[in-house]
């Protein structure tokens, strides 16, 4: 990386982290693009040229998070099923303690200011359909499926339910104020039981060819 691109980083870094602040603080809905620019010291049109919308200035992650499905399928080993990849990312993701999870102190006022804003609601549902339509397109060309083959698309559905879910009990569990370690714990098991159905149905669906036959 260069030094013009580290800056550009630095600058995107510090203007998502000052906003973070002010929403945390006054609520997403009571903040403005521009109180996040005079914080920053820089111009409204910066703040846009790094994040287009105010949404984006909260979720700044978002294009990370929609990926995950997608790039867990494109890296599964070989004779892996689409399913056994997602259920390894998502354990792993558990395990080292990723950071979109939200299993870390000071995520409950994150979700507060979420609840509270149907904006960002919308945003979250956004996210969850993007991250669907990836995933099918991503089943679709890994499979060679043809255009009218439903399964990528009824997959990508089923995966993104799953996932999905799981996400909506940290979420759930985190603002009750339950122990992170102990929302690690449960939503380990949980993942087992989840992915456990869903291989019933989806076992061997895209699973990748043994080169040694």
């Amino acid at each position: 990386m260069g030094l013009r691109e580290e800056k550009k980083q630095a600058t995107r870094a510090a203007i998502a982290d000052a906003a973070l602040g002010l929403f945390l603080e006054r609520g997403f809905d009571r903040v403005t693009v521009a109180d996040v620019a005079r914080l920053v010291r820089v111009s409204v049109n910066t703040v846009f040229n790094y994040f287009p919308t105010k949404e984006d200035l909260f979720f700044d992650r978002q294009e990370e998070v929609v990926q995950r499905l997608p790039s867990a399928v494109r890296a599964r080993a070989e004779t892996e099923s689409a399913v056994a990849a997602v259920r390894r990312a998502f354990l792993a993701e558990i395990d080292q303690g990723e950071a979109t999870l939200g299993l870390h102190s000071g995520m409950a006022a994150f979700w507060r200011v979420v609840d509270e804003s149907a904006a960002l609601q919308a945003r979250l549902r956004h996210m969850r359909d993007r991250t669907e339509e990836v995933l099918a397109e991503t089943l679709r060309k890994e499979t060679g499926a043809d255009a009218d083959d439903p399964m990528p698309r009824i997959a990508a559905a089923m995966l993104t339910a799953t996932d999905s879910a799981l996400h909506a009990g940290i979420r759930r569990r985190v603002l009750e104020g339950q122990n992170p370690d102990s929302v690690r714990a449960e939503t380990r098991r949980t993942a087992e039981i989840a992915f456990d159905a869903l291989s019933g149905g989806l076992t061997a669906y895209a699973r990748r060819s043994d080169p040694e036959r």
